[in-house]
């Protein structure tokens, strides 16, 4: 399991009650950065703005002001989401760009007084799903250094399972919060599709791009999705919903959980196939309601790829053509797929992701959630592109992304949970949700949490 530190809440709690100071905890935060440095996880260190921050907040602290939320907490950026003054790499192999203002989702952590310590390797313009970048090198696995932490957002995933900070920022086009979570055993929210801000984050296929938190517990990633969904009148993409507060944890005997066929019907690394059906064991001894259910907009499809290419290519298309070899290897190779997708691919993509949200949806009605695991794997070598599945040997993006990525087409929210005592990486359980359900994946986490499962 991730490395255990003080989570945002205790830190936050510690430095409103005038128990420890913001600076202290920055520096621990920067002093464990320093000692990771084998696992290759920041793109760039901010140790001057970070100290310069967690002094200001001491110094409100000390004139009587409130502390707020996440006060004192240090936390990381994705190196594709835009920080005033840093550099923005993407993960990529061209020259950077220098933003002149932070994008909404980290000026609403650092206004609830949260730190940003360093900016954190990906997947090349989150563009994958092993964080191996051909440019800056893989990001490794603190759970075990031979191992991807996943993407796209491995770097945010490896920097809060290392213990170096509590939470980080990420983004999840496909799985890119979810898989890094899964294979780091840590909580990683994916919102709805339209909730928060967009603005100030380097786009990988805008009609499935969503920005979310990854922590080591349940209340952690709550408290940073709370901060951030605020809706933004300056972000086209950005829904004008309510933000639903937290809600309590149900008890485990009224929930309804839902396992669906045919996505289920597929192959899987053999132990996660194994604690998948312990787990779901465990679930019934607990109380919980688990039924197998047919959500035939389930079944396999190849639409998913066309819906994220076409979008992808009218990003990439100039640079990539202009300069097609200052892209590594994969990403080009998938850049030059995205390029063949047609408009009519494309409009067929767009009617299969509305029949998989209905179908989804129509199950919701009566069931609390959908339940997968995260990924069909969770143990990817890095440097090896093939696993060995219950039905062969794949190659990893597959399984990995055979979960996530329809629940981004269908626009739904879904929660990562690390299933306790199931392994090194552990199972990761994906709780998927009707729209707008958050508050209430939170709360059943936060209740599986509680039970020990997770």
């Amino acid at each position: 399991m991730a490395v255990a530190h003080p989570s945002a809440w205790d830190i936050a709690a510690d430095v409103a009650a005038g128990g420890s100071s913001a600076v202290s905890h920055v520096e621990a935060a920067l002093t464990r950065a320093e000692e990771t440095t084998d696992l290759n996880i920041f793109t760039r260190l901010d140790p001057a703005g970070a100290r310069e921050r967690a002094a200001a907040i001491d110094e409100r602290m000390a004139r009587g002001d409130r502390a707020g939320p996440l006060a004192g907490v240090p936390f990381v950026v994705k190196d594709l989401i835009d920080q005033a003054g840093l550099p923005n790499t993407c993960g990529g192999g061209f020259a950077p760009f220098t933003p002149a203002a932070d994008a909404p989702c980290v000026a609403r952590l650092e206004a609830a007084g949260a730190v940003p310590i360093g900016r954190v390797g990906l997947h090349e313009f989150a563009f994958g799903f092993s964080s191996e970048n051909h440019w800056f090198g893989p990001v490794h696995n603190p759970l075990d250094p031979r191992l991807s932490p996943g993407g796209s957002s491995g770097g945010s995933a490896a920097a809060v399972a290392a213990g170096i900070v509590p939470l980080a920022l990420g983004t999840d086009t496909g799985g890119s919060v979810r898989v890094p979570a899964a294979l780091c055993g840590l909580v990683g929210l994916k919102v709805t599709h339209g909730r928060g801000s967009l603005r100030g984050v380097y786009p990988l296929a805008p009609g499935l791009d969503t920005v979310g938190p990854l922590a080591g517990k349940v209340a952690d990633a709550e408290l940073a999705y709370l901060t951030i969904a605020a809706h933004d009148p300056q972000d086209p993409l950005s829904i004008d919903q309510a933000l639903e507060p937290r809600r309590p944890p149900p008890p485990l005997d009224e929930l309804r959980f839902a396992v669906p066929h045919p996505w289920m019907d597929t192959g899987f690394e053999p132990r996660i196939a194994a604690e998948f059906e312990k787990l779901l064991v465990t679930l019934g001894d607990l109380g919980v309601t688990v039924e197998h259910v047919e959500i035939p907009e389930t079944a396999p499809s190849g639409m998913g790829l066309a819906s994220a290419y076409f979008e992808v290519a009218p990003i990439h298309r100039a640079r990539f053509l202009a300069d097609p070899e200052s892209y590594g290897p994969d990403v080009r190779q998938r850049i030059h797929e995205a390029l063949a997708v047609t408009e009519e691919d494309y409009a067929a993509a767009l009617e299969w992701r509305e029949e998989l949200r209905r179908g989804l949806e129509a199950c919701l009605v009566e069931y609390d959630a959908v339940v997968t695991p995260t990924a069909a794997a969770v143990t990817k070598v890095i440097g090896e592109d093939i696993i060995e599945l219950t039905t062969g040997p794949t190659f990893y993006r597959s399984p990995l992304s055979h979960f996530s990525a329809p629940v981004n087409n269908a626009g739904l929210p879904a929660l990562a949970l690390p299933v306790a005592g199931s392994g090194t990486p552990p199972l990761s359980l994906q709780l998927i949700g009707t729209a707008w359900s958050e508050a209430h994946l939170l709360a059943i986490g936060t209740s599986l949490e509680s039970a020990g499962v997770s």
